[in-house]
């Protein structure tokens, strides 16, 4: 007997609809916002009033509920949430990456268990393969601990990686490249690290988690493949797999943290006097705000340029090209640098807010927290350049860190 497909109509929503909920939802995120980094884990308001609006499944294919927004729509709602509160637009984002991703490439028995009840689940966890899985009759045992779980505090679902391992070793794919699977389990399966004590992205309760047992059985129809480009459902859309959402969340977040930069310096300067009168007055204050102003003008115009040409190919059907991918991952890095000058420009020209608790100082720590991640190493700005001189050969293609000739 054929297996019963998971088909709902979709929320209805549309881009207008989460545009309108994140700028609603914003002096609620920014009350909780203080509380969140005490708490170091989003407040239980702010979780419920984003899972009822939608934005953490915006981008969940239709087929499970979700709005199936475009890229370039999903990118400014993120960035919206970010303005409100770095942390708050970093698990928007996660849930929008993990949440879609496996939405697009969980095989049909497992979308059923995951989403039977609706689209409103939140998944969380560590893709990087830090874990080990071993075959079984009917899917995999793994073990491991992972680290940097965004958003696990409220996973209602956990997905993290694995090394699927033989004989002590890595089985290796068809790229001769050890295989790597996504799992997914119950959040009751896990315990969550209480070490979460850091500089910035303090409220996105980032906790190392470990399995409670020595071993875990997750089914076969609960994991996909870590390098899956062709989605169960969805559509070519999903097709660009975790690169492409990685990269889209990241961007998304890191083009609000410099939005609220420049509104809150902007502010202070024309609010703000010390001795020698008020910060916006000074000739090299209005030198550098003009020149931080067109430095994030032009990395966002950047990052939509090449957002806009990639939604474009996918929606005529046709798959992100090499040099695609590495435009859209040069944007995320570029705008992420842009942003941490902006950072050290308002933090200098604040007048000593941002040694304080401030917003500014909030922003300063969460894009110098933003920039740790792996995938704005300087290795995958490398890759990107080796793509544009054609130092690549003819059947290459991207992986998650890197491009494989």
């Amino acid at each position: 007997m054929a297996e019963e497909k998971v088909v709902q109509s979709g929320t209805g929503q549309g881009f207008s609809d989460f545009m309108d909920a994140a700028k609603r939802l914003r002096p609620l995120i920014e009350k909780h916002a203080d509380e969140a980094e005490q708490l170091r884990h989003q407040a239980d308001p702010v979780v419920s009033a984003l899972r009822e609006s939608g934005i953490y499944t915006m981008l969940l294919p239709k087929d499970l509920g979700g709005a199936e927004l475009s890229f370039v729509e999903a990118l400014e709602v993120v960035e919206q949430v970010s303005i409100a509160d770095g942390s708050t637009g970093w698990c928007s984002m996660v849930s929008n990456v993990a949440g879609c991703t496996v939405g697009a490439y969980l095989p049909e028995k497992g979308a059923q268990q995951v989403w039977k009840d609706g689209p409103n689940r939140t998944l969380a966890g560590q893709g990087v393969p830090r874990g080990h899985a071993r075959r079984v009759d009917g899917g995999f045992m793994i073990e491991g601990a992972w680290s940097y779980g965004s958003g696990i505090y409220h996973a209602e679902v956990i997905h993290s990686g694995c090394t699927v391992m033989k004989d002590g070793k890595p089985e290796l794919d068809e790229n001769g490249l050890p295989e790597i699977i996504l799992t997914h389990f119950d959040p009751d399966e896990i315990d969550l690290g209480d070490n979460w004590d850091v500089m910035g992205l303090r409220g996105t309760g980032s906790y190392d988690y470990k399995l409670k047992q020595a071993e875990l059985f997750v089914p076969d129809y609960m994991c996909y493949r870590y390098a899956a480009d062709v989605p169960v459902r969805g559509g070519n859309q999903y097709s660009p797999g975790l690169i492409g959402f990685t990269t889209w969340g990241h961007t998304a977040w890191a083009m609000g943290i410099g939005r609220r930069l420049l509104d809150e310096i902007k502010a202070i300067a024309t609010s703000k006097a010390n001795v020698f009168g008020k910060i916006g007055e000074g000739s090299a204050f209005k030198y550098d705000f003009a020149k931080s102003e067109s430095k994030y003008r032009s990395a966002r115009a950047f990052c939509h340029d090449v957002w806009d040409d990639l939604s474009e190919s996918l929606v005529r059907g046709e798959p992100a090209s090499l040099e695609q991918i590495a435009l859209i991952r040069m944007a995320m890095r570029h705008m992420h640098d842009v942003i941490s000058d902006i950072s050290t420009f308002t933090h200098r020209s604040g007048g000593g807010v941002s040694l304080r608790p401030s917003i500014i100082q909030r922003c300063f720590r969460d894009i110098h927290a933003g920039t740790q991640h792996i995938l704005l190493s300087d290795q995958i700005y490398q890759e990107s350049a080796r793509v544009l001189l054609g130092m690549t050969g003819k059947d290459a293609r991207w992986s998650i860190f890197g491009v494989l000739d």
